[in-house]
């Protein structure tokens, strides 16, 4: 007799069943009858949930419940372990680690969404004119400095859903126009699009994004059929930004929440030429930032001097007004005293947005110069015109609050 109870003896749980056992049972000890609509009933010896309560809960067999909270070596299919989740009241966090103690897939996945810490922002600002972004596995964009923002297209023009790697490398023209080794890039990204989701691809999230990218484009349909796959960073990447030309980057990885693949993506500057024209970059970014633009035409359309691109395009609708000295659609500047047109400088000595020949300049005792006759004009009273402001704008104030006349240097009564 002693012999046959040996051979019916249950082999030791493994950790992993030990662990989801203990689990299960602390979860259903901390819920009470009323807490789930039952009846307090008779006089109850342990904390909580009794094991047929749960069991009644959610809809399954007692004995199979019993077994699963003793750590028996049994199947668990993810229906009723969704049903185990829902009786126990168990949150997203506490359904996910269920899952994977049972070594199911959760048929419900749970809604990641990483809320980018203020912390990581004011990093990502404190890296420009470094580019830096931060994105997840299916290469969304959560959050970026205003150099990446100005790399490859105007981030900010683009709808929220819209701001997507893989999407925009496949249907931007101004993303796709910067691409300087396009074909080999996407082919890398879409083998490593394919090696990260295939553990999610089960999800919305991820599927959708895979329908969306073959109704907008034959050619991801292409790449994606052939069902390569990767898990590689090249070592540099080359873009042809839009308005400073070619750059070089060495990428560098910080990781954020691994999990999801949320991570940190650093550009470098790979050579001298292109840490200058970062500092290029950014300095048009501040000097006018409604300057830039939005994209309207891919970058094969936009003309180039001296190796370095030239924004053609006129200003984005909406913008701040016309600065004293306007540029024109197709580039030329007008004066400010005639409305006349002034063909543009060349790129290596008029950048756009930057500071040019503002009206009124100031000479080297502190004077400026009117911006029609050239003639000097006396320094304003350091109450009306401080150092580092916009120089003597059209029209100075005097001393005593008189205007001057931009044409005559007349005083004008102040209204």
């Amino acid at each position: 007799m002693a012999t046959s109870t040996a051979a019916r003896a249950l082999p030791p749980a493994s950790p992993r069943r030990r662990e989801l056992a203990d689990f299960l049972r602390s979860r259903r000890e901390r819920l009470t009858p009323a807490q789930v609509g039952l009846p307090p009933g008779r006089r109850r010896r342990t904390p909580g949930l009794r094991r047929e309560e749960v069991a009644q809960l959610a809809s399954v067999g007692i004995s199979w419940y019993t077994w699963l909270e003793q750590g028996r070596d049994i199947s668990a299919s993810a229906q009723v372990l969704d049903a185990v989740a829902r009786a126990l009241r168990l949150d997203a966090s506490e359904r996910a680690h269920l899952f994977t103690l049972a070594g199911a897939v959760d048929p419900v996945p749970r809604a990641f969404r990483f809320e980018v810490p203020d912390s990581v922002r004011a990093i990502l600002e404190r890296l420009d004119p470094f580019p830096a972004s931060v994105q997840n596995l299916r290469y969304d964009l959560l959050a970026y400095n205003r150099t990446f923002g100005n790399l490859l297209c105007d981030l900010d023009a683009l709808p929220p859903g819209d701001r997507n790697c893989m999407w925009l490398a496949f249907t931007n023209p101004d993303w796709r126009a910067a691409m300087v080794e396009r074909r080999a890039t996407l082919e890398l990204m879409v083998a490593n699009f394919r090696n990260a989701g295939s553990a999610h691809f089960d999800e919305p999230q991820w599927s959708s994004m895979v329908d969306r990218l073959r109704a907008a484009s034959d050619e991801f349909c292409e790449i994606w059929d052939r069902h390569d796959v990767a898990a590689e960073v090249k070592p540099v990447k080359v873009f042809r930004n839009r308005f400073v030309g070619e750059v070089r980057f060495a990428a560098e990885r910080m990781w954020l929440q691994p999990k999801y693949g949320v991570r940190m993506t650093v550009f470098s500057p790979a050579d001298p030429e292109t840490a200058t024209r970062l500092t290029d970059l950014r300095a048009l970014i501040d000097a006018d930032r409604a300057a830039l633009g939005r994209p309207t035409v891919p970058l094969a359309e936009v003309g180039t001097a001296h190796g370095t691109a030239v924004d053609r395009r006129s200003p984005r609708a909406g913008s701040a007004a016309p600065r004293v000295g306007t540029r024109t659609s197709r580039g030329d500047s007008t004066d400010p005293c005639t409305g006349s047109a002034v063909p543009q400088a060349d790129s290596t000595t008029s950048r756009a947005g930057s500071a040019a020949l503002r009206v009124g300049t100031r000479t080297s005792r502190g004077d400026s110069t009117d911006p029609c006759t050239g003639s000097a004009v006396p320094h304003a009273d350091s109450t009306t015109s401080r150092v580092g402001s916009a120089a003597l704008r059209v029209g100075t104030r005097t001393s005593r609050g008189d205007s001057t006349d931009p044409q005559t240097g007349t005083a004008a009564p102040s209204r």
